[in-house]
C-alpha cells in the first residue's frame, strides 16, 4: 500500500540546495586552476584583498571556524601558496600572506571564479540572478 506523501523531500529548502551547491561545486573544480577548492579560494581571496592578517581575522573574513581556516591555511602552506609569520608585537598571533605563487594563481583564479557563478547561474535571467542573490543574502 502506497503511503501518502506527508513531506516531499525535493520540496525541502534544504534539500533544493544541497543539490545547487552539489553543482556549483562541480562547476568550480572544473573551471578553478590549481585545483583550488571553494575554501581555499574564499581564503586567498581575502589575503589578496586585504594584505597579511592574523589566521584567526582570516576565518573571520572567509567565514570559516578556527578547526577549518586552520586546516585550509595549513594546506595552503604546504603548497607554498601563503607565508605564515609571527607578529612582532604578539608571537603567539599568527600572521598570513600570499606568497609570490599565491598571489599569480589568485589573480588567475579570479577571473575563473567569475566564469563559475556565471555558469552556476546561467539557467536563470539577469533579472533571477539578482532576485537569487538578495534573497540568499537575507538567508545569510
Amino acid at each position: 500500500m502506497k503511503r501518502k506523501k506527508t513531506y516531499v523531500l525535493e520540496e525541502n529548502v534544504g534539500f533544493v540546495l544541497r543539490q545547487v551547491t552539489q553543482r556549483h561545486v562541480s562547476i568550480f573544480m572544473d573551471k578553478m586552476p590549481d585545483q583550488l577548492t571553494p575554501t581555499q579560494f574564499s581564503a586567498m581571496v581575502k589575503l589578496y584583498d586585504q594584505g597579511p592578517v592574523s589566521q584567526t581575522h582570516l576565518g573571520r573574513l572567509a567565514a570559516m571556524d578556527a578547526a577549518t581556516i586552520k586546516g585550509v591555511v595549513d594546506r595552503l602552506a604546504k603548497r607554498d601558496l601563503v607565508l605564515l609569520t609571527r607578529a612582532a608585537a604578539d608571537r603567539r598571533m599568527l600572521v598570513v600572506s600570499l606568497s609570490p605563487a599565491g598571489t599569480a594563481l589568485i589573480e588567475r583564479a579570479i577571473p575563473a571564479a567569475a566564469e563559475v557563478t556565471r555558469a552556476t547561474l546561467a539557467p536563470l535571467d539577469t533579472g533571477e540572478r539578482q532576485e537569487l542573490l538578495r534573497l540568499l543574502l537575507r538567508l545569510g
